[in-house]
């Protein structure tokens, strides 16, 4: 029964929302971010099933430079124990349900909650190992609260690892990049399809360091309520701050850029965001039942965040990111898919 109502992508509270649900589409997002070099690089995978069977899409990007390589698996897995994904054949030894546990040739991308391995060919490779994670600390829900709960729900959103230190390099167009010094953030998003509309964002290069934020939205609609719902999680430090429906309300207004406000009855939070003078990657987003992927997302890899985090009067956080991830739907979708 447990799993029957995991595969309708709800997780009971106390569960791990990372374990694969067995849904549509297992969304799988990293960023790296140094702010040093100012540069971030970000790894995606999706792991979909359609009619014949799980097939993946990984996407590699990197600023500067508005490096991105995307390519289409024609097998995948996530595992559905714990946190792991791969994607394009695999050596090593399968278990029954399917996820291949060896340590052997690296496939098109192959995660764990320690170490990330892309390998998309000659000038589109990563390899990192995180160190001194700061995981999500709450136990009873994830990123949405109780919404987690919910059956059906078009999307899912979570984001797993507020923070970590990376040890490791990346081959980007030629160019190898030593990323000691970056840092790491690492969140999921499922369900039985991907959304229309939407938008997200993420920043941590922030002057005190150890601070992270990350929000995702969207339009939703349960029976006869519609509305558009956003989530927002602050890191800073040890706390961890989640606003969002039922307990807390976030507004968001992002016509010309991304703007967010957020209240509890404990906490404030105001985040601004727009485009610091580059360009948006255009991502690629898939399609589970076709096996194949199109155009549909414009990210920000090097935006402008602007956050403050009040608790009750008192201001306990005032900083900007010029590293900041931000991400709205491209309507509409760019003709060459793959």
């Amino acid at each position: 029964m447990l799993e029957r109502y995991r595969a309708t992508g709800a997780d009971p509270p106390f569960g791990d929302p990372r374990r694969a649900h067995g849904v549509a589409m297992e969304g799988h997002y990293w960023r790296l971010t140094d702010p040093a070099a100012g540069r971030v690089v970000v790894a995606l995978v999706a792991v979909c099933r359609a009619p014949d069977g799980p097939w993946a899409m990984v996407t590699l990007a990197a600023h500067p430079g508005g490096f991105v390589r995307t390519v289409i698996t024609p097998s995948a897995a996530a595992d559905p124990r714990g946190f792991g994904v791969v994607a394009g054949p695999a050596t090593g030894v399968a278990d029954q349900r399917g996820f291949a546990t060896g340590d052997g040739p690296l496939a098109a991308l192959r995660a764990d909650a320690e170490r990330l391995r892309v390998d998309l060919g000659p000038g589109a490779r990563l390899d990192v190992r995180f160190t001194r994670p700061r995981a999500w600390p709450r136990r009873a829900f994830g990123g949405l609260g109780p919404a987690h709960a919910i059956p059906g729900l078009g999307q899912y959103w979570h984001p797993h690892l507020l923070g970590a230190g990376v040890a490791g390099e990346a081959e980007l167009d030629g160019a190898r990049v030593d990323l000691a010094g970056a840092h790491a953030y690492a969140e999921k998003n499922w369900g039985s399809r991907f959304a229309e509309r939407w938008w997200w964002g993420q920043a941590d290069a922030f002057a005190a360091r150890d601070v992270c934020v990350a929000f995702a939205g969207g339009p939703l609609r349960l029976g006869p309520w519609a509305g558009a719902p956003t989530a927002l999680v602050v890191r800073i430090g040890d706390e961890v701050v989640r606003l969002g429906p039922p307990a807390a309300r976030v507004s968001s207004a992002m016509d010309h850029a991304w703007a967010l406000r957020g209240r509890s009855a404990r906490h404030a939070v105001e985040l601004q965001g727009e485009a610091a003078g580059h360009p948006p990657h255009l991502l690629s987003v898939p399609v589970p039942a076709e096996r194949r992927a199109e155009v549909r997302s414009r990210q920000l890899l090097a935006g402008r965040v602007v956050l403050s985090v009040r608790r009750g009067r008192r201001l306990v956080f005032a900083g900007e990111s010029r590293l900041a991830g931000l991400e709205r739907e491209l309507h509409p979708p760019a003709p060459d898919g793959l």
